[in-house]
């Protein structure tokens, strides 16, 4: 890298490095030098990974400098993890000439251990003992509960009331039933106009569905 170069990139560091804080360390390597365990030119907060000007790459660009310089591709937001068991959320950026040979890397790595360790505290506190059901909606009133009830009938179903056969209309009134839904005064009238069935059919359809859950 010439020193234009270098001296653009490590100010590029030294801004990124402030913009970001103590735990984001940038680090940028110049792959001109002929001693490749010493390429790092400029280091901004070192301390996240205990490197410094003089110290080589790590594992991961090591690997990918063996490899065909042209199939060379930047990596972007991986983990890593440091000896002293820090995560890391890294990007690996290969910077190039004018004939697109790698001439050095820009690399940014971000301690994220405490994010994780909060990131796992915050799901324990927020999951539930059942994943898969959706949080239930909280109402204002009766009228409402039933409204509600009848929609979640409808998703259960899976499909519009115009489409649904008879046994459809049975699974969504069973479901009203086991729900509690027809304690609610003048419920069965409701029910009874929205799937667009009678009274006579309702309880018909209601005594069905007690059967087949017997």
């Amino acid at each position: 890298m010439t020193l234009h170069e270098t001296e653009f990139c490590m100010q590029l560091a030294k801004g990124i490095a402030k913009q970001f804080g103590s735990n984001c360390e940038v680090v940028v390597h110049d792959l001109r030098t002929s001693d490749m365990e010493h390429s790092i030119v400029a280091i901004e907060n070192g301390h996240v990974t205990g490197r410094r000007v003089g110290d080589g790459p790590s594992h991961v660009v090591w690997e990918a400098l063996k490899a065909d310089p042209a199939k060379l591709e930047d990596r972007l937001a991986y983990l890593t993890k440091t000896e002293d068991g820090k995560i890391l959320k890294s990007s690996t950026i290969f910077l190039r000439d004018e004939h697109r040979r790698p001439i050095g890397i820009f690399a940014i790595n971000y301690d994220i251990t405490m994010m994780k360790s909060m990131e796992n505290m915050l799901h324990m506190f927020t999951a539930s003992a059942d994943p898969c059901k959706e949080p239930e909606t909280i109402t204002h009133s009766v009228t409402e509960l039933l409204e509600e009830l009848i929609h979640q009938s409808v998703k259960i179903v899976n499909k519009p009331v115009e489409l649904m056969t008879k046994d459809d209309k049975v699974k969504a009134i069973r479901f009203l039933n086991d729900s509690g839904a027809f304690l609610i005064t003048k419920s069965g009238q409701r029910v009874c106009n929205f799937f667009g069935i009678s009274k006579y059919t309702l309880y018909s359809y209601i005594d069905e569905a007690k059967g087949e859950k017997k």
